[in-house]
């Protein structure tokens, strides 16, 4: 007997061929406040970020100039997922341009126009971003509600009260 082969998985169970499926896409309503200006955007299927772009031209001076940027659209991210801003790993490598407050968090009931916080840590040379640069990522997560419930005590666990560097270098 031959074990059965599921979404190109072979000796895969129902659930793990389904699970591996694609999700669906989540419907994210967008408004344009600037109709020249792209819609958030993958640049590659399978992409987790989608582009953002900058409504306006800015100068990054050298050594921590920073601007909020703004991107052109407000949206409506659903009940039970957030918006994290993210840099673009290729304005950091290049440029030393990257995301304050990084990741910045959009809650679900936010409605205003996005904007990114942008600095420029290049010791040396300023940073021009241009009208329609895309200047960060925007990945959408589905997030939980805690309930925070006071305690005596917690219960121990291997890591403990270790902190910053308590695993070593």
């Amino acid at each position: 007997m031959t074990p059965a082969t599921h979404n190109g998985i072979e000796g895969a169970s129902d659930e793990a061929a389904i699970a591996s499926l694609p999700a669906r896409p989540l419907t994210v309503p967008v408004v344009r406040l600037d109709p020249e200006l792209p819609l958030p955007g993958y640049a590659r299927e399978g992409d987790a970020g989608a582009d953002l772009v900058a409504r306006t031209a800015v100068t990054l001076a050298p050594s921590g100039g920073r601007a909020l940027v703004p991107t052109g659209i407000a949206l409506a991210i659903p009940a039970g997922y957030a918006g994290f801003v993210q840099p673009r790993s290729g304005l950091a490598l290049r440029h030393g341009v990257t995301c304050l407050n990084t990741p910045g968090l959009i809650d679900s009931g936010y409605r205003d126009e996005l904007a990114v916080l942008l600095v420029n840590t290049d010791p040396v040379t300023a940073y021009e971003v241009q009208r329609g640069d895309r200047i960060a990522q925007l990945v959408i997560q589905r997030v939980e509600v805690a309930d925070f419930v006071e305690v005596d005590g917690l219960h121990a666990s291997q890591r403990g009260l270790g902190g910053f560097g308590s695993t070593g270098r």
